[in-house]
C-alpha cells in the first residue's frame, strides 16, 4: 500500500513504527486535556504557587513546543514525578491533539510579580531585554524573540508566564536537573545567574503581556 508522506518533524514526532498520525485536532485535544486540568486549569492558565510547585500556563504556547515537552517527559529526557502519570496516558496522536488544543487558547496573565519592588523589576527587565555582558549573560529576547513572545518550537513564549514556574526552571537548569534545552543554551545562562537575578527576571517576565496584541 502506498504511504503518503506526512511532515511530522515540526511536531518532533517520529513514524518509525509505521503509524501515521492524523492531523492534530483541537476538539479531540480538549477531551484529552481533561486529565491536565487539575494543574493547568480548564483555560490553560496554570497555577502560580509561592513556595510550592507552580504549573505553567500552556494557553497560547506554540503547539510544537508543547508537543516536544510532552515527548521529552515520555522519553525521560525531561523529568517530573507529577507529570509522568499523566503523560504516560498519551500516545503520539493524543499529544498532537492536546498540544493543538492548548495552543489555540487565548494566553492568560502571568502571576507572581506583585511583591517585586522597582529595583528588582528593573534588574529583571535588563536581563530580559539587554542581558548582562559583564557576566556573559545574553538577553532572554535574543532567543525567545521580540517581547519574549516565543520563537517557534524551540523557544517558548515566556512573557506572561508565572514567576514561580520560570524561577523553578531556571534553578533546575542551573543545578543541572533539567537538560532538555538545545546545546545547553539555558544551562549555560542559568549557571551565570545569581539567585537574585533569577528572582528578578522571573518577576519581570511574569508582569509582561503574554500576547503581542
Amino acid at each position: 500500500m502506498k504511504k503518503i508522506p506526512i511532515m511530522l518533524t515540526v511536531l518532533g514526532l517520529a513514524t518509525c513504527s509505521g503509524f501515521a498520525l492524523a492531523e492534530a485536532d483541537a476538539t479531540r485535544g480538549a477531551a484529552t486535556a481533561a486529565v491536565c486540568m487539575a494543574c493547568h486549569q480548564a483555560d490553560g492558565s496554570g497555577m502560580n504557587i509561592p513556595g510550592g510547585e507552580s504549573w505553567p500556563r500552556l494557553a497560547g504556547l506554540d503547539a510544537a513546543y508543547i508537543s516536544k515537552q510532552l515527548h521529552d517527559y515520555k522519553s525521560g529526557e525531561r523529568s517530573s514525578a507529577s507529570m509522568m502519570p499523566f503523560v504516560s496516558m498519551l500516545d503520539d496522536q493524543k499529544i498532537a491533539d492536546v498540544a493543538a488544543y492548548y495552543a489555540g487558547l487565548p494566553a492568560t496573565k502571568g502571576k507572581g510579580s506583585g511583591s517585586a519592588d522597582e529595583a528588582t523589576l528593573k534588574r529583571g527587565q535588563q536581563l530580559a531585554e539587554r542581558g548582562d555582558w559583564s557576566r556573559y549573560v545574553v538577553s532572554c529576547k535574543s532567543c525567545h524573540g521580540p517581547g519574549n513572545q516565543g520563537a517557534g518550537a524551540v523557544f517558548p513564549g515566556i512573557a506572561g508566564q508565572h514567576a514561580g514556574y520560570i524561577k523553578t526552571q531556571l534553578q533546575a537548569w542551573k543545578a543541572g536537573t533539567r537538560k532538555n534545552d538545545t546545546q545547553d543554551l539555558m544551562g549555560s545562562i542559568a549557571r551565570r545567574l545569581s539567585d537574585d537575578d533569577i528572582h528578578a527576571v522571573a518577576a519581570w517576565l511574569a508582569s509582561q503581556s503574554a500576547s503581542a496584541n
